[in-house]
């Protein structure tokens, strides 16, 4: 297998397609690199070398008892970055991952990396405290950790239909989606899992926002019940300057898989394009549930 090896000695697995500018994925909770298949085909298609790695403890990276949190996942993504040796990236997080690029900036700035995508992410900070009074209360984030200890296997079958939104009334989700969703996450450890949840739900990513000296994109679906785009993207976007967002009416949480060739267009032309312009701009796009 393809691996770097971290300062901690843990084990990074990834994946290394096509040729030309890297454009490195890292995959949201708690899945594995493999979330990216879609992505990252189109991309190595179109003259792109896409890269992707599976987070410590999840998919076949080592699964370690320490350095469960943002700072150990940025710091995996630098040795990924560093140890490939990669100039003018381009960094693509979903839901936790954006949460891993977004403190991967905070941590080591912008000079490997040329632009920056946010796809369903977690920042800035989705736990409800006094200075951020919109968030998601703890009861949430607790009832998730009781129902994953509980019984994982069931936990994660649930957590996939809202993943997909295929709880919403004409939904077109797949029961190979579903399956897709419950196996990778069958392969991740389950402390590892369970550590993450604070990990993406307390990290207050305000600060490392606010470094974000590169055009980005801000990408979600208006009916994400994983992330509320409100208490994230929406946020999110007033603290970076210049960013691009686009919202999908409609959307749910799993926007990679459910409106793949929505994204992967939408991608490929802020790659190509920048899109960077004086002010926000912002479109949202009609997208029907495949």
């Amino acid at each position: 297998m393809s691996t770097v090896t971290t300062r901690d000695g843990a084990e990074i697995y990834y994946k290394d397609w096509g040729a030309g500018q890297p454009v490195v994925f890292s995959h949201g909770w708690p899945l594995s690199s493999e979330a990216w298949a879609g992505q990252m085909l189109f991309l190595a298609q179109n003259g792109y070398r896409a890269i992707a790695h599976d987070r410590r403890g999840h998919g076949r990276s080592s699964q370690t008892s320490s350095h469960n949190d943002m700072d150990g996942y940025a710091d995996d993504l630098a040795a990924v970055i560093e140890q490939l040796d990669l100039q003018s990236a381009v960094l693509v997080g979903h839901s936790t991952g954006g949460g891993e690029v977004t403190r991967y900036v905070g941590r080591y700035g912008t000079t490997r990396v040329e632009k920056l995508v946010l796809i369903a992410a977690v920042p800035p900070l989705l736990l409800k405290t006094d200075a951020n009074p919109e968030g998601l209360p703890m009861e949430v984030f607790d009832g998730l950790r009781a129902s994953l200890v509980r019984d994982p296997s069931q936990f994660y079958k649930d957590l996939a239909v809202m993943f997909y939104g295929a709880n919403r009334a004409g939904a077109r989700v797949s029961q190979g989606i579903l399956d897709q969703f419950w196996l990778w996450s069958m392969q991740a450890g389950l402390m590892s899992v369970y550590e993450s949840i604070k990990a993406f739900s307390e990290t207050d990513f305000t600060e490392d926002l606010k470094k974000f000296d590169v055009p980005t994109l801000v990408l979600h679906g208006e009916d994400d019940q994983i992330v509320p785009v409100k208490e994230s993207s929406k946020k999110t976007a007033t603290l970076i300057p210049d960013a691009t967002e686009i919202y999908y009416p409609g959307a749910p949480h799993g926007i990679t898989a459910t409106h793949m060739d929505q994204v992967n267009a939408d991608l490929l032309e802020f790659l190509e394009n920048g899109r960077k312009t004086s002010d926000t701009s912002v479109r949202s796009e009609t997208a029907a549930m495949k």
